[in-house]
């Protein structure tokens, strides 16, 4: 708990035995309340594991991809009771450390979500981030920051912390069940006004740690210049879109 708000940890799980242990060793336990981990159909030990460590453990009976592996995660650290909900993937590629920092940046009631940040400073490729995806990453920012209006030093980092407040109010159901979903939320607490801010985090990138294809990395960035367009008509008065709209009349073609 900080500053009387309750603090859960979700891990969106997907064959995550090889790291789940040393990911949550490193969990700040005297801050974070409850840790969630979803297991989507894992078909490796992830679940005998988290179960070991204490974990409140939710498992799909088939496999609902990362998004809708977050929407039960989020889902579930509301109906537990957060105020704070930060997701951390459990492939240890992001240090559990910066919890209580993100955290302490919510309970100020200056931020409404935060996203640690691989380019702030030089951790990305120092932690081993292959060029290609560091030369994508900031191509894709750029785009996004042009058509969104806004001024994020990257949208594509998988560590990141949500106020109640945005997890009751965003529409998940309409993202995107796969590696997209991150962006269209982000896109969605935009379009809402939330306030989204920033901390320097390093990265590490090794066997273990999950990552995905050059072809599903392709489908991503395409999905994200599909949510940015979408986000730009929107922002513009050009096109009604229920991604970004609490308004459940809204529809999209």
């Amino acid at each position: 708990m900080i500053s009387g708000r309750r603090v859960a940890v979700v891990l969106p799980a997907y064959n995550a035995a090889r790291t789940l242990e040393r990911t949550c060793a490193e969990i700040p336990r005297d801050v974070v309340d409850d840790v969630i981990l979803c297991d989507d159909a894992s078909r490796d030990e992830t679940v005998r594991i988290a179960e070991a460590l204490g974990l409140h453990v939710i498992r799909h009976d088939r496999n609902r991809g990362y998004g809708g592996n977050q929407k039960t995660c989020y889902a579930a650290a509301l109906e537990r009771g957060a105020d704070i909900v930060v997701m951390l993937h459990p492939d240890y590629q992001y240090t559990p450390t910066l919890v209580p920092a993100m955290a302490a940046m919510l309970a100020s009631g200056q931020y409404d979500g935060v996203l640690a940040s691989r380019i702030l400073g030089k951790g990305a490729l120092a932690g081993g981030m292959p060029r290609y995806k560091y030369v994508a990453n900031r191509v894709l920012t750029l785009t996004q920051n042009i058509l969104m209006g806004a001024k994020l030093s990257e949208y594509h980092s998988g560590y990141r912390a949500w106020s109640r407040a945005v997890l009751e109010r965003l529409p998940l159901d309409r993202c995107s069940d796969d590696f997209v979903f991150d962006n269209q939320m982000l896109a969605q607490a935009l379009a809402l006004g939330f306030r989204i801010g920033e901390i320097s985090c390093p990265t590490k990138y090794f066997a273990e740690a999950s990552s995905i294809n050059l072809r599903r990395s392709v489908v991503y960035g395409l999905g994200v210049l599909e949510t940015s367009a979408r986000y730009g008509l929107y922002r513009f008065g050009l096109r009604r879109d229920r991604l970004f709209s609490t308004d459940s009349s809204q529809n999209t073609p």
